[in-house]
């Protein structure tokens, strides 16, 4: 199977409108080695986006245990409240 098929049967397609800038700054990072091209960036930057927002999300979690703001009980009765 040709990498094209490949791609056409297993990835879908996004276009974004981008800023001049934006767009410099891409061809930059690629220039620079960060990343193949430019669809390799795009799915490396969703990529990390994700994982800061995990990162941000169990920091958020350890934070509210610290503060006290820990749900216990009962799961259905839990769900009510939120």
């Amino acid at each position: 199977m040709s990498y094209d098929i490949l791609i056409l049967n297993y990835m879908s397609m996004l276009s974004v409108p981008l800023t001049p800038e934006l767009e410099e700054k891409i061809n930059r990072l690629v220039e620079d080695g960060v990343a193949p091209n430019k669809a390799e960036l795009a799915r490396k930057a969703i990529e990390f986006f994700a994982e800061q927002q995990a990162i941000e999300d169990v920091l958020r979690a350890e934070k509210e245990l610290a503060d006290g703001k820990l749900l216990s009980g009962d799961l259905d009765e839990l769900a009510k409240r939120i």
